[in-house]
């Protein structure tokens, strides 16, 4: 493969936050009057002005630049105060112990750790399974460091107990020589959970094929009161072939710090502490401070996190569910809806552009996350709920106008 081939796959035309700031303003102005009244949401990524940060995290930053140096320039796997106290909280929360010397490391953001993750599992081609529809970059990256794609299909419409992951397929991948699986739970974007007998089986398959598992689960703990949770490291599978990924993102309204943690089997940690070197030495040395806060919020403040999340999913379903030919399920957990449009007289990426011109309302397109699923469109609705509830109610008004 080419590097302007690799570099092609990688495309940022629907990255998160991009359409907003880099083309509205020139697009509002040559629109100016075909533009439905209304505030811009921009459903590709979270609001994190809609939710304050969690309590003492600006302090605790502050506190990280008045240390100067000693916070500025940690070790690459990070501060080693800060991981051992992570440990601990992370082994509590996920149910299995946490090697906080050898077997974390503090990365620019969960999508930092996931990169180095598949650039630790993944060389030219290796065969790796990918859940379709999942996360954008578990596909690019892949592609990017010459793997070859295995794809398991997810059909999580199927139930609202189960993820709808293709187990047989998973297998088949495994029988074809997969040597990796890369998934997100709960699923990005539909925010199906997996289920306790799912986990099981991907722990006792990763172990039957000798598979190393990357389990993304940045939004495990927005967790509704119907998505019961499992976590995968805690299912029996071998320690030494899992890498779980979390970090404080749009659940606590921390994005802006880029902070990401991953840990598991030590042999790979150190693998992506040897890339972080050269890549990004550590993540941000001050930002590492506000770690802190992590699973340290006040009482009741996570619980009132998910009721307000909760409330916004609830309204948006009722929005979509009562358009004629809009399917959408539930998610459990995470703060993803994944609605499945009706035929329409126009194009996929025509109703994505339509949208943002007359609707003033972004989205990312479904085929982002999989060629299933064109006919989708993901909404983060961690928005300002009466602009998020305004904004679907735009959503379908166009779909009523491009029905096909």
């Amino acid at each position: 493969m080419s590097l302007q081939d690799k570099f092609s796959r990688l495309g940022t035309d629907n990255a998160p936050g991009q359409e907003v700031r880099q083309n509205t303003g020139e697009l509002r102005d040559l629109m100016r009057g075909n533009i439905v009244a209304g505030k811009l949401v921009d459903f590709s990524h979270g609001d994190v002005d809609a939710f304050t940060p969690t309590p003492r995290s600006f302090e605790l930053f502050a506190d990280g630049v008045r240390r100067g140096g000693r916070q500025a320039y940690t070790e690459y796997r990070g501060a080693s105060a800060i991981r051992e106290g992570l440990a601990d909280k992370l082994a509590a929360f996920t149910g299995a112990p946490i090697d906080a010397v050898n077997g974390t490391i503090l990365t620019p953001g969960t999508q930092g750790a996931l990169f180095l993750a598949v650039a630790s599992t993944v060389a030219r081609g290796d065969k790796v399974a990918i859940v379709q529809p999942d996360y954008f970059a578990n596909r690019k990256l892949v592609e990017f460091f010459e793997g070859e794609m295995v794809p398991v299909r997810l059909d999580y419409m199927k139930s609202d107990r189960e993820s709808g992951l293709d187990l047989g397929q998973l297998e088949d991948a495994f029988r074809q020589g997969a040597r990796v699986f890369v998934f997100s739970n709960p699923n990005n974007p539909a925010g199906a959970v997996y289920s306790k007998n799912e986990i099981r089986q991907i722990a006792d398959l990763a172990g039957k094929y000798g598979v190393t598992v990357i389990a993304d689960q940045l939004y495990s703990r927005l967790r509704y009161a119907d998505g019961a949770y499992t976590h995968l490291r805690a299912s029996g599978i071998d320690p030494g072939n899992i890498i779980t990924i979390m970090g404080p993102s749009k659940t606590e309204s921390l994005s802006g710090y880029r902070l990401g943690v991953a840990f598991g089997a030590p042999e790979l940690i150190g693998r992506m502490e040897k890339l972080q070197a050269i890549v990004s030495l550590r993540a941000a040395g001050y930002s590492q401070a506000v770690l802190q806060t992590w699973f340290s919020e006040p009482e009741g403040w996570m619980d009132e996190r998910i009721r307000l999340h909760q409330i916004i999913r609830d309204d948006l379903l009722k929005v979509l569910r009562a358009a004629k030919g809009i399917e959408a399920r539930t998610p459990q957990a995470g703060s993803y809806l994944f609605p499945r449009l009706p035929d329409l007289a126009i194009g996929a990426a025509d109703f994505v552009r339509i949208l943002r011109l007359q609707a003033n309302v972004i989205v990312t397109p479904g085929s982002e996350f999989g060629p299933h699923s064109a006919n989708s469109v993901r909404l983060n609705f961690s928005q300002d709920r009466a602009a998020a509830v305004a904004a679907v109610k735009r959503l379908v008004e166009i779909v009523e106008r491009y029905r096909a």
